[in-house]
């Protein structure tokens, strides 16, 4: 191997440093410390627990926990947490997230593994903690790894001193805490769902251990035989751990003796790549989530009758070790609930490949298993259970996929993490079957059945086909139906409930009817960070301050007056649960400058009555600058009041109520609305967001219609010139002031405490952020 090292030349396949699909990566040459230095710096620790994270700034993926402006980072900076249970598999940072907090918190932290230590030690914390609290006045923060590991009774021991704040929880666990943690326990903490890594957070977490001189190996030259860690991070599935120890194998293994000088350059061969890491196995539990979704997702994929899906899902659990009988179990409630009288045969075919596989047993079962499968999703009967082999090849070589969303089993924790939302159920349907996906994201298309031409297959054959045809259209075109599952989840808190709902209680319901016109058009996740860039009254500040508890919202205040109302109304909450209020709007460079301290692009910018109240001038302005705080992808939604196309003034006061002046004011009035409804006219709001960058922009209208109370304050507010935008100002600019006064004054008097039926046009604006 003594020619891998050189102290000079370049890489047969060089690559530059900080490549988002990187081949190589290597350090600085310059003169460094001894080689006793450089094993010290090493000094025998794993790569994984070197290179793991100290701050979150350092910390990769997760983005929708401790993203810029989610609620989490808020806490954690504040030091304002409460209890929390992280779950997800591993090697996604449950406890490194732990020991950011130890390091950022100013209260005492204490580190327990629930597989080591008992009752007796977390009796001996508790009572740490207590003496800490009484003697000191500090809280407790007790991080418990892999929580799921207690049983009942040890859980239910922390229950008590969670309760009364004694102890701040934070669990870590691999399973789903709606299954191994007690209710109590989940009731009383936030859940966060961690997810697997994607290929471009692994090729970050590679990166940064190939270029760290400390802690990595950026004292060395490594450089990587092309594929070699692509293929790395490919096999690594998602796990950081599971990459960076296959990294540290690959380097470390690859010369004579490690370590070499520095500056030495080491060569990794795809083959040395292969043999650091192994074949990765099929990513399941029999017992937990995995279990249920995929069996789940079997069954909907028979229902819906997609063969392909239903071989795939299939192939997975025989591959993961999934008792086929299992299975069979589950086809023969299948032939009789999905199948039923519309081919009463199908109960005894399963039942009849269940005693056969009983009598073959497995490998040449999956036979039996295949015949029966395809049969409920189609009722074939040839060959082509050979599909069933292909699907078994593709769980094998490919990436193990999630189960998409809709598909996963919503029975216990869909109002927590959205398991099971999207789902179309096929007996709701014409034919009782609708197009939808069923394969994982990445498998979209792929075959494994190939419907023969004989026998009662070739009668199928063209039915097979046609629903392909109209299924791949569907998927193709629609943006929605992979809607991701909510990864965060807090426990209901009534006194944050009745909160939002006394905010709501000094509220008009007419605002309350617009905002809920205007939510239909969003679908909330629970991380999504909010800009609301115009709210009179503040009725989409909580409702969407509700719906995202561990995102966050942004709101601009018009005036200081309505930045100090906000602000007493948000009072009621912890500081790092607030809304963040700023006073001014985005025309404001002293605004914008707040926005981006963070770096947190919103996922929606919601507003009301926001361009309306605009000079044609300013929309563009507003616009733009709103485009350049939304995430890719981002969605805006405002509802705008169209002026002049619903209930009108005049329409109110009775003809000649006004005397010489009753016809002046009506054609004033009608002259003002249709300059303004023109102003607001659909093509020309369709033109202003195509010009100002946004996407894909859409106008809907609704009406709302009330019976209102016309209060002196109402009249004044519309009829009063104190708005430069409004009514008043631009009734007093045709009449003048003084004539404006009297005859506003007038017109007070004859609707003052009237209850008038009156409609109001909403234009519900909606784009998207490129």
């Amino acid at each position: 191997m003594s020619e891998l090292f050189e102290s000079a030349g370049s890489a047969p396949f060089p690559v530059p440093r900080g490549s988002p699909r990187p081949g190589s990566a290597g350090g600085k040459t310059a003169a460094g410390p001894s080689p006793g230095n450089i094993a010290s710096h090493l000094s025998g620790e794993p790569l994984a627990a070197r290179m793991r994270p100290k701050s979150l700034d350092e910390f990769i993926g997760q983005g929708h926990i401790v993203g810029p402006g989610r609620l989490l980072r808020r806490a954690i900076a504040a030091d304002q947490l409460s209890s929390l249970i992280f779950h997800g598999p591993p090697g996604t940072g449950k406890t490194t997230l732990a020991r950011i907090i130890a390091g950022r918190t100013e209260s005492r932290f204490v580190s327990l593994n629930a597989v080591l230590a008992g009752v007796a030690e977390l009796r001996r914390e508790i009572t740490e903690a207590r003496d800490a609290a009484a003697f000191h006045g500090r809280r407790t923060i007790l991080f418990v790894d892999e929580v799921h590991r207690w049983n009942k009774s040890q859980q239910d021991a922390l229950l008590p001193w969670v309760e009364n704040g004694t102890l701040i929880l934070i669990g870590a666990t691999t399973e789903n805490p709606f299954f191994e943690v007690n209710k109590a326990l989940v009731s009383r903490s936030r859940l966060f769902q961690l997810q697997t890594l994607g290929e471009a957070e692994l090729n970050q977490v590679a990166l940064h251990a190939l270029e760290n001189s400390e802690r990595g190996y950026g004292r060395w030259k490594v450089e990587f035989e092309p594929g070699a860690l692509e293929h790395l991070v490919n096999i690594a599935d998602g796990d950081a751990r599971s990459l960076l120890n296959a990294l540290q194998l690959a380097v470390e293994t690859t010369p004579e003796t490690f370590p070499p000088p520095e500056g030495t350059r080491i060569f990794v061969s795809l083959r040395a790549a292969e043999e650091s890491i192994q074949r990765r196995a099929v990513l399941y539990d029999k017992e937990g989530d995995c279990h249920f979704d995929t069996i789940s997702a079997f069954i909907k994929s028979i229902r819906g009758s997609d063969p392909d899906a239903a071989l795939y899902w299939m192939a997975l659990m025989v591959r993961a070790g999934e008792d086929p009988r299992f299975i069979f179990r589950r086809m023969l409630i299948s032939a009789c609930e999905d199948v039923g009288l519309a081919a009463p045969e199908a109960l005894g075919i399963v039942e009849s490949c269940a005693a056969a596989f009983d009598r073959v047993g497995l490998p040449e079962g999956q036979y039996h298993l295949t015949h029966a499968c395809l049969y409920l999703a189609t009722a074939p009967k040839s060959n082509s259970s050979l599909g069933y082999f292909d699907a078994l090849k593709t769980v094998e070589k490919e990436p193990g996929p999630e189960v998409p969303n809709h598909l996963k089993d919503g029975n216990r924790d869909t109002q927590a993490f959205g398991h099971g939302e999207n789902y179309a159920y096929p007996h709701a349907f014409r034919e009782h079957w609708t197009a939808q996906q069923y394969l994982p994201e990445g498998l979209t298309g792929r075959l494994f059945y190939s419907p023969g031409e004989l026998g009662y297959e070739g009668g199928i054959r063209e039915s097979v086909l046609r629903r392909r045809q109209v299924q791949a259209a569907v998927i193709l075109e629609g943006d929605d139906l992979l809607r991701p599952e909510h990864l965060t989840f807090s426990p209901g808190d009534a006194g944050r409930e009745a909160w939002v709902r006394r905010t709501e209680a000094a509220g008009e319901s007419f605002s309350f009817r617009i905002r809920d016109a205007l939510f239909a058009h969003w679908a909330p996740m629970r991380h999504h960070r909010v800009l609301i860039p115009s709210d009179p009254g503040g009725a989409l500040i909580w409702e969407a301050h509700r719906r995202v508890p561990e995102g966050g919202v942004t709101a601009l205040c018009p005036s200081p007056a309505a930045y100090d109302a906000l602000s007493q109304l948000a009072g009621g909450l912890p500081s790092a649960e607030r809304p963040r209020l700023l006073s001014g709007d985005l025309a404001d460079d002293k605004v914008i400058a707040a926005l981006g301290e963070e770096d947190a692009r919103c996922d929606v910018i919601l507003a009301r009555n926001w361009l309306v109240r605009q000079p044609s001038e300013g929309r563009s302005l507003q616009l733009s600058r709103a485009l350049t705080l939304a995430a890719p992808k981002g969605r805006l939604l405002t509802a705008e009041a169209a002026p002049g196309r619903g209930s009108r003034l005049a329409d109110l006061i009775p003809p000649g109520a006004l005397g010489r002046t009753d016809a002046p004011f009506r054609e004033a009035e009608a002259s003002l609305l249709a300059d303004l409804s023109a102003d607001l006219s659909f093509q020309n709001l369709q033109t202003l967001f195509t010009q100002t960058g946004w996407s894909d922009p859409a106008v809907e209208t609704r009406k709302i219609s009330e019976d209102r109370l016309l209060t002196q304050t109402l009249l004044n507010r519309w009829l009063k010139p104190e708005h430069p935008r409004g009514y008043g100002a631009s009734m007093a600019a045709v009449f003048g002031e003084t004539q404006w006064s009297t005859l506003g004054e007038s017109i007070a008097a004859l609707l003052n405490g009237k209850t008038v039926p009156w409609t109001t046009e909403v234009l519900i604006l909606t784009a998207a952020a490129p």
